[in-house]
């Protein structure tokens, strides 16, 4: 492949405003690209550093005017450019300009070249100064056609002042280009910048073009693109960066000054900052664990406990061990034993690890390019394990709420119902955990959460039909959970198996637990508690005629029994070790609590995490 940079322009406004202004006169008949950029370097010296890998790029040429041909010699001398490889395209002045499609067309025929073409404006400044480009290049390799990149306008940005693409979420390709649209033309907030790959097949474009436009005002790139995608109906992919670019261009001296700042505050800003984000345990209230069969589920986030991610930026890239999740050191082979037994063999290291593996993987398939940035990630959990309160999910939610904000990843690039399923898919597809959509949604989510995950819906959309519920005045649930979760059983057991081969009391069990999530959410809505704990009963007899009693193990079904015996409602929450309940008298819940402690196990009254009445510091 081959990179050409663009610096033939002729910026006759911020020169004048530079020469006319003493503050500034020691940059008088400085290029464009040549002025001070980010970090104090010059803004053409970023995309040589950016762009000068052989392993990439088998030749990078420079266009540039007559006028200003002696400066980039200079440049090219000092900063190891070949200089052979900057090219004069002739012009003197604004009026007699070639244009830059004419520009980009010179340096190919002139040069004689046949390969795919890299185009940039090496005039342009850029927010972020450590995106990618090796993945623009692969992202470019993987897709049938030419590559633009793009970006999400800033509030103070008008779509009328850039070239905006209209995007297919699904297949990246650009449907529609509008060079610098009228306001209510188009929705999109996406704006383009001269950063192109284009395949050498389509090279030969154009000239066509070029012979359409004789004027030079007609030959920039905002119309080549409108001409090649609007009327040729060439496919043109895009490609996400989560950065900010701005082209000096035809720009004063204010406008230089302004973003110049604005850039380089954002990036003195961003290290300093440790990013923390939680994601909490979760209930299972109605109609578990039918999620995973085409149910439907109520469930609920819990503020008693929740997992912590804290990402830091750093020279590597580094994961750091939990002290009491990841042990590396045992005081004895005894101690090694009852851990591992109490415990398992799996902390949370491999799913941060599993995360960001699968977190680059998505973006690439998506057309995000990251920037190369390097972070130490560390978690902290006070999610009991191996109890079904989704302490597992809650990691890899956490975890992917901090890369997002890192890498400045919006709701639209990942929403809500897709982000449930990338957590889902790093578990199942990384780490061949079994598991459901429901944990997922409702951690995404947060608060009380109506899940319908029907088959023509996750066909048709590939994702369930999710509703945030009314969370005031909730009655008082409570939770107990074993203290050693070995006798909590196995829960999912085959009763896959089963309902893959059409069994029709599992079929017709998940087809209940459906219908009595329905009957529930009526009781939310209503406030009819009563109501709901006979549901929470009928959940669980029902899930026990499926699963059977060996199935569920002794240490659930002792809990239920218990809780029983005080006229409480009660269920399964999760997978199993824990069971969740709700108690209408007062006096009874305390009694409960004292045989609940009293039988070995943890109780706590639960405290809903409603995501709207919460005002954490942390991101949520």
């Amino acid at each position: 492949m081959i990179c050409i940079l663009l610096v033939a322009g002729h910026g006759t406004v911020l020169e004048t405003q530079i020469k006319n202004t003493g503050l500034y006169s020691h940059l008088t008949g400085v290029p464009k690209a040549l002025l001070p950029g980010i970090g104090g370097k010059k803004i053409l010296d970023f995309w040589w550093e950016t762009v000068n890998m052989r392993q990439l790029f088998s030749e990078v040429y420079l266009v540039t005017n007559a006028d200003k041909y002696k400066h980039y010699e200079r440049w090219a001398t000092a900063n190891d450019f070949p200089v052979e490889n900057v090219i004069n395209d002739g012009s003197t002045t604004l009026e007699d300009r070639l244009g830059a499609v004419a520009d980009l067309e010179l340096a190919i025929r002139s040069r004689k070249l046949q390969d795919d073409i890299m185009v940039i404006a090496g005039d342009m400044l850029c927010a972020d100064q450590n995106f990618d480009i090796a993945q623009v290049i692969s992202f470019f390799r993987s897709q049938p056609g030419e590559l633009m990149i793009y970006y999400e306008l800033e509030e103070s940005e008008k779509s009328s002042t850039r070239g905006i693409v209209e995007v297919c979420p699904d297949t990246h390709r650009i449907t529609h280009f509008l060079e610098k649209p009228q306001e209510g033309l188009t929705e999109s907030r996406l704006a383009s910048v001269v950063f192109y790959c284009i395949r050498r097949e389509t090279l030969s474009y154009m000239s066509h073009f070029l012979s359409l436009q004789p004027a030079a005002t007609c030959r920039t790139f905002g119309q080549f693109w409108e001409w090649l995608i609007n009327e040729k109906q060439l496919d043109v992919f895009g490609m996400k960066l989560p950065t900010g670019f701005q082209l000096i261009g035809q720009v004063g001296l204010s406008d230089y000054t302004k973003w110049l700042t604005h850039y380089s505050t954002k990036q003195k800003d961003n290290p300093a900052k440790p990013i923390t984000c939680r994601s909490y345990a979760r209930v299972g209230l109605m109609g578990n664990p039918s999620d995973g069969f085409h149910g439907k589920t109520i469930a609920m986030t819990i503020s008693n406990f929740w997992a912590e991610v804290t990402l830091v930026e750093s020279q590597t890239l580094i994961l750091v061990p939990h002290p009491l999740n990841d042990p590396t050191e045992f005081g004895s082979l005894q101690d090694l034993f009852c851990i591992s037994r109490k415990e398992g063999y799996l902390g949370g290291l491999r799913l941060l690890q599993a995360t960001c593996k699968k977190f680059y993987q998505f973006c690439s398939k998506q057309g995000i390019a990251l920037t190369k940035q390097n972070f130490t990630l560390k978690y902290d959990t006070n999610i009991p394990r191996q109890v079904g309160l989704a302490g597992s999910s809650a990691i890899v939610s956490a975890t992917l709420k901090c890369l997002m904000k890192f890498y400045n990843i919006t709701d639209s690039d990942l929403p809500k119902p897709i982000r449930a399923n990338f957590i889902l898919n790093v578990e199942t597809d990384e780490l061949f955990i079994t598991a459901g959509l429901q944990d997922r949604v409702v951690q995404v989510y947060e608060g009380l959460v109506y899940m319908d995950f029907s088959k023509k819906l996750m066909e048709v959309q590939g994702y369930g039909n999710y509703v945030s519920m009314d969370m005031s005045n909730l009655p008082p649930f409570w939770l107990a959970y074993l203290s050693d979760p070995s006798d909590s059983g196995r829960i999912h057991s085959n009763i896959r198996q089963r309902w893959l081969s059409g069994e029709p009391i599992v079929v017709e069990a998940m087809k209940t637990f459906a219908e009595l999530t329905d009957q529930a959410r009526a009781a939310f809505q209503h406030q009819d508690w009563s109501c709901l704990a006979q549901l929470m009963d009928q959940n669980f007899e029902l899930r026990r005629s499926v699963y059977t009693e060996d199935c569920l193990g002794p240490g659930n079904l002792k809990m239920v029994q218990l809780a029983r015996q005080f006229g409480s409602a009660v269920k399964l929450p999760g997978s199993g070790g824990a069971v969740v309940g709700l108690c209408l008298d007062q006096a009874k819940l305390v009694e409960m609590r004292e045989a609940f402690q009293e039988a070995g196990c943890v109780f706590c009254v639960i405290a809903p995490y409603n995501p709207s009445a919460s005002a954490v510091g942390s991101q949520h």
